[in-house]
């Protein structure tokens, strides 16, 4: 791979684009890598957890690539936000939570990239952003779609309206990230909240993401059915028998098999 870094440590996969000279910007390069290492986490099934990062102090994601933008015509445009979408829409489905870790500018794709993210946990120096209008364009990665999903609708126009980037003690009011950590502790306090998630039921965390992830859209009620579904599920886990066995008898040291 020549601009991302991936290794697995345990069962924490923990991903870094690499491309400072551009700012981690999102060429077509980067997310035809993208597509091969989502494909490759997605066949290690000891990976129950992942971390997405950016190289270099700057940025995290800096937006897409404005050079080769600006040379596309309509089709083309077309094909390079149905990739980004394609992509992204992967990372939001993994079957484990997925953690951006911001260290710096995430705008445009960048932002989009978070919104697809589970949780986000941001440096003090992270700043974030819709700024497409200032170009001429839209967003075009869902950023329409996500964003106000997310922080609201009122929240997520002012910011796509005015393209004004916003600091990360901002994106924490308004629910765009969850944690905001000193720069130097940003790896730290990424790692420290995956652990917290690997110490509890694997099957259990993937069936709660799959209950949030396709009920949150639709109908209360067929949100609650399948819920209910999937809560039953669990019951035939060996998890399940692990965690209640370890809770009647006040263990402390409760290890899940993911069976």
């Amino acid at each position: 791979m020549e601009f991302l870094k991936f290794e697995i440590k345990d069962k924490l996969g923990i991903l870094t684009i690499d491309n400072q000279k551009s700012l981690n910007a999102l060429s077509l390069s980067i997310f035809q890598e993208l597509n091969t290492v989502l494909d490759e986490i997605l066949s290690k099934k000891e990976i129950l957890c992942l971390i997405i990062t950016g190289a270099g102090e700057k940025a995290f994601v800096a937006g897409a690539d404005i050079e080769f933008m600006s040379k596309s015509n309509v089709m083309q445009a077309a094909e390079y936000s149905k990739i980004g979408n394609s992509i992204f829409s992967k990372i939001e489905s993994l079957p484990f939570p997925v953690i951006a870790a911001v260290n710096g500018f995430a705008l445009g794709g960048g932002c989009e990239l978070t919104l697809a993210c589970d949780l986000v946990v941001a440096s003090n120096k992270a700043k974030f952003g819709q700024p497409e209008v200032s170009l001429g364009l839209t967003p075009g990665w869902a950023g329409t779609q996500r964003l106000p999903r997310i922080v609201g609708i009122r929240k997520a126009k002012e910011m796509i309206y005015t393209g004004r980037m916003i600091k990360a003690d901002e994106a924490l009011e308004i629910g765009l990230v969850n944690k905001v950590v000193e720069h130097e502790q940003l790896m730290e306090s990424a790692l420290e909240l995956a652990a917290q998630i690997l110490k509890n039921a694997p099957i259990a965390v993937k069936l709660s993401k799959q209950s949030i992830n396709d009920g949150f859209d639709g109908d209360l009620y067929r949100g609650i059915s399948l819920e209910t579904s999937l809560f039953s599920q669990c019951f035939s886990t060996e998890d399940f028998k692990t965690g209640t066995t370890g809770f009647l008898e006040k263990r402390k040291d409760i290890s899940f098999s993911n069976k």
